[in-house]
């Protein structure tokens, strides 16, 4: 446990270290009221089933594995970091990390929705990135589609033998580039022009979704090293 509490500390670092080079914008959260209602509670439908499954999945890995408690508490933390730091991009928008691929890694995607939930919910509350009627269509986008994403391809390159930095990394990634893509798709459904919405994200995305690959190797490497038991436990190894 002792070990365990010391990666904690040691991702934590990462994770502020980060934060201190980062500049503030708006975010790419869609901000509070910038859908129409019954977009915006249209996407809330569509979440409840993923976060009905999610809170099933926790409290299964809760009781099976005690032991993950930190795990789970660290990549909520982990996400809720990374997600509130935002790059402004070239073209007056901003860009941000996501931060789910680790928790799709170690706890599945359903579990992940909840803790993408919590996340979103606290930063629309406490930092005004993301809003609370825009919820449902950015916990889509960053809780439910990302966080599967990243758990079929780390899932698919483990099942091909590939080595784990190499599988975290692509999983990492492809979760955030996905996410920003299918925030693009909402926004341009809505206001008539995808490929717009794509290019005005796809200046800072790309650099930070590779950024984003590369610490969560780090800190997969950190656990790997301090955590292997739990990590056995829940079959990521």
């Amino acid at each position: 446990m002792k070990r365990l509490d010391s990666c904690v500390r040691l991702a934590a670092a990462l994770c502020m270290a980060l934060g201190v080079l980062t500049v503030s914008a708006s975010a790419m959260h869609i901000a509070e009221g910038y859908l129409p209602r019954p977009w915006a509670f249209g996407w809330m439908a569509v979440c409840v089933p993923f976060v009905a499954a999610g809170m099933r999945s926790i409290q299964k890995r809760v009781r099976d594995y005690p032991r993950a408690k930190v795990l789970l508490a660290m990549c909520g933390a982990f996400a809720f970091v990374l997600s509130a730091l935002k790059l402004p991009s070239a073209t007056g928008s901003c860009s941000h990390p996501t931060g789910v691929g680790l928790g799709a890694i170690l706890f599945g995607p359903t579990a992940t929705t909840v803790l993408g939930l919590i996340v979103l919910l606290f930063q629309a509350l406490l930092l005004a990135h993301g809003g609370i009627t825009t919820l449902g269509a950015n916990v889509f986008s960053m809780a439910i589609v990302g966080p599967f994403v990243s758990w079929g391809v780390y899932l698919l390159l483990k099942k091909l033998k590939a080595r784990p930095a190499v599988a975290v990394f692509c999983a990492a990634a492809l979760g955030d580039l996905v996410t920003y893509v299918t925030t693009s798709v909402q926004l341009g459904v809505v206001y008539g022009n995808i490929g717009e919405y794509l290019t005005i994200f796809a200046v800072t995305q790309l650099p930070l979704a590779v950024a984003e690959g590369l610490l969560t190797v780090v800190v997969f490497n950190v656990l790997e090293k301090y955590a292997r038991d739990e990590l056995l436990e829940l079959s990521v190894l």
